[in-house]
């Protein structure tokens, strides 16, 4: 499908990056969110998010104060001026949201994954004009992405914007949640003007990593970041490890590196075109690979020999990665990048063996 998507503006916003939307990561109590926005206010932040409702992963945690919120947030536009911004997950939450004024609303990750639940959200969503922020969803799936923006799109949701907060994994790694720029990066690709927000507190999960985070996305052209700012973050009722306070925050902000596209392109280009030669190169021997493959599928066919060889496959693995570490390359890069040849050489073997 074809979405005419623009880039988002936002009523008595500039569009200079980076377009920052803070607050804390659920609204608590009156005197949190009030206290929380008027410090960022004074910081400059023109936009406020706070949780209203809030899923959580499993059973008996925080989940948010409800709708005795919303008056809070209303209040936070009244006193500061600055607009507002909570996260719905279903058409009650749409309802209530908009009833209450709320400037724009984002839909989580967890909703995003599925589509029954965001197409009972755009169908709530139609005949209104409200900008829409759809976050990735938990799994890695660029094309589920793409369709939870399809259906708010179909409704008549003309603005809208994506929020990359990561993606689940299972495992224990640095991030809370693996980045894996290439996805969004490639959602940029296929809709060039669509506002793309980094949410460093979700993809980090430690205030410390917020900072690298939010610099990387500014060196990858995102418009925005949606950062998680408590008073008293260490008191939080949520996801206290991740919140920075105001004065942190802007202190953030302030450290991180706008790159100038004024600058010259002419040695870049130089460098480009090396990097081009060289694709052609992988290309050609990658091809020239698979052809030896073919022939290995010949021969195993005519003596009757399976396709798959463990021994030989892990060998190949472990020698690769030992020699990609020797050439300054990850072993986790080289190990992909050879599980991704082997699965392609399996494919062009079963063929053969058809």
């Amino acid at each position: 499908m074809n979405m005419e998507i623009e880039q988002l503006q936002f009523e008595g916003i500039d569009n200079k990056r980076p377009i920052v939307i803070a607050g804390p990561c659920s609204a608590e109590s009156r005197e949190q969110v009030l206290n929380t926005a008027t410090a960022l206010a004074a910081k400059g932040v023109k936009i406020f998010r706070a949780g209203i409702w809030k899923p959580r992963t499993k059973p008996g945690g925080f989940e948010g104060v409800g709708a005795v919120g919303l008056p809070w947030l209303k209040e936070v536009k009244q006193t500061t001026g600055m607009l507002t911004a909570t996260e719905v997950a279903t058409p009650y939450h749409v309802f209530e949201a908009i009833k209450a004024g709320i400037d724009i609303l984002w839909i989580g990750a967890r909703t995003v994954a599925n589509p029954f639940a965001m197409q009972e959200l755009a169908d709530a969503l139609k005949g209104t004009d409200i900008p829409v922020l759809v976050k990735n969803p938990v799994n890695p799936d660029l094309e589920l992405w793409i369709g939870a923006l399809e259906r708010i799109y179909n409704a008549g949701i003309k603005k809208l914007g994506v929020i990359h907060r990561g993606f689940s994994s299972y495992e224990k790694k640095l991030y809370r949640n693996l980045p894996l720029w290439h996805i969004p990066i490639e959602l940029k690709r296929r809709y060039p003007n669509i506002t793309v927000f980094c949410d460093p507190s979700h993809i980090g999960g430690k205030r410390e990593l917020v900072a690298p985070i939010a610099q990387q996305a500014l060196d990858l052209k995102f418009e925005g970041l949606i950062v998680e700012s408590h008073c008293n973050p260490d008191c939080a009722l949520s996801d206290a490890a991740q919140q920075l306070t105001p004065e942190v925050l802007d202190f953030t902000l302030n450290m991180l590196v706008i790159r100038d596209n004024a600058q010259t392109t002419e040695n870049i280009n130089i460098l480009r075109k090396q990097i081009d030669d060289i694709d052609e190169q992988l290309l050609t021997i990658l091809a020239k690979r698979m052809r030896i493959s073919k022939e290995i599928g010949i021969y195993k066919k005519e003596h009757n020999m399976p396709i798959l060889q463990s021994g030989r496959y892990n060998d190949i693995l472990e020698n690769r990665s030992k020699q990609g570490q020797s050439m300054n390359l990850s072993p986790e890069f080289v190990t992909e990048i050879m599980k991704s040849i082997h699965e392609e050489s399996v494919k062009v073997q079963m063929e053969i063996m058809k």
